[in-house]
């Protein structure tokens, strides 16, 4: 195992937090595998590229030689994360929870290597809690801390009803580093509250607090918001090879480096390599091919990347689109705009009735792909290159409001 001074640039590269670094390098001197924990809740079916950047870190502890604990959440799943929400979380039944894990479980060894994963799932120790136990563990927090909380705060103040079991949530998270004595708890930045009350749980049962490292949030397609099912805005781990090419491709020159920081595992050396070309003069688009290929293989295979390449290039070619598209923003009030809506505020079409003709006469395409919906619903946040025969183009971004 490499010396915790060797160790430690390599783990705070694309790291927001780390509370506190003293400690985590005193942990590291000790020379033993640190058991290090990421919890995710299965709320929905599959994982997109946003939770890939805690299971990157992962990896990175896993290279290193440390024991990576992948906890799924099936029972605080049941509660529902209430960090960043202004309204209590609906509640999931424990069939969605257990449909969902299931596909968790074969999603994540894309990234992880699986014979040193440790699969945890919450369940197996809060399931069996009794009514007292539970009651011990909430007492050992206070009403006047959990409102210390932002998102907690805010509702209290704008008299939002705030429901009893959304203050279980972080307990049970706490709770889950207690039951597998974690020494080092990763988490996005809006969980920084949560696995805080993890490390102060684990000095009230008598353990060594964990260290919480933070990771930033990934926006999302559209640059603003953070990467989102419920947004629309999201690259899907299991989204086929062109289609997951294509929405890389759709991003911003300026959102290519930040999904280099999060998501690549190129070197730190090799990053900075490409970005003094770039500011050389060399085009953008060519080193975002590079990020393209080197996920779609990730996901989907060696070979795959290059692939999705050739195939991005002939949907391209022939002088069909400019070297450079130009960027339009569109508003959709209502969380979604339908696609001739969309065509006619960004200006390729005069009018709804234009753009329904267009496609219907298949010369409408987005990403390359023909449209042959007239009422499909384009999702605010989302972001993709629309064309209108041959040489009205765009890459539109929705956005809501």
């Amino acid at each position: 195992m490499l010396p915790a001074d060797q160790q430690l640039p390599e783990l705070r590269r694309g790291t927001e937090d780390i509370l506190l670094e003293d400690d985590l390098r005193s942990k590291l001197r000790e020379g033993r595998p640190l058991r290090i924990k990421a919890g995710f809740d299965p709320t929905a079916p599959d994982l997109h590229l946003g939770h890939t950047v805690l299971i990157n870190k992962m990896r990175q502890f896993q290279d290193l030689g440390h024991e990576v604990i992948f906890l799924i959440g099936d029972f605080t799943g049941m509660i529902g994360d209430p960090s960043g929400r202004s309204a209590t979380r609906p509640a999931l039944t424990a069939d969605d929870v257990r449909r969902n894990a299931d596909t968790y479980a074969s999603q994540i060894f894309k990234i992880l290597d699986q014979g040193r994963t440790r699969l945890e799932f919450n369940s197996r120790w809060m399931g069996s809690m009794s009514a007292a136990e539970i009651i011990s563990l909430a007492a050992r927090h206070t009403v006047a801390r959990m409102l210390e909380r932002d998102d907690f705060d805010k509702r209290y103040g704008g008299g939002k009803p705030i429901a009893i079991h959304e203050f279980l949530y972080p307990l049970v998270q706490g709770y889950d580093s207690v039951a597998l004595k974690a020494d080092v708890e990763l988490g996005g930045t809006d969980q920084k509250f949560n696995l805080l009350v993890g490390r102060q749980l684990q000095q009230s049962y008598g353990q060594s607090p964990q260290v919480v490292m933070t990771m930033p949030l990934l926006e999302g397609l559209d640059g603003v918001n953070k990467m989102s099912k419920s947004l629309g805005n999201y690259i899907g781990i299991t989204d086929a090879p062109d289609e997951m090419f294509g929405k890389l491709m759709s991003i911003s020159d300026e959102l290519m480096w930040r999904y280099y920081e999060l998501l690549s595992f190129v070197p730190v050396a090799e990053l900075a390599r490409r970005r003094e070309s770039v500011a050389s003069g060399a085009n953008p688009r060519d080193i975002k091919v590079q990020l393209a290929v080197e996920l779609v293989d990730r996901f989907h295979g060696a070979g795959a990347g290059g692939q999705a390449a050739d195939a991005f290039a002939r949907r391209f070619s022939g002088g069909e689109l400019p070297a450079d598209v130009p960027e339009v923003t569109v508003h959709a009030r209502e969380g979604q705009l339908g696609v001739a809506h969309v065509l006619r505020e960004a200006q390729l079409v005069p009018s709804t009735s234009e753009a329904l003709r267009m496609i219907r006469q298949g010369a409408v395409r987005i990403d390359g792909e023909r449209v042959e919906d007239g009422k499909r619903e384009i999702p605010s946040g989302s972001s993709h290159v629309f064309q209108v025969g041959k040489r009205r183009i765009a890459r539109i971004t929705v956005i809501g409001g």
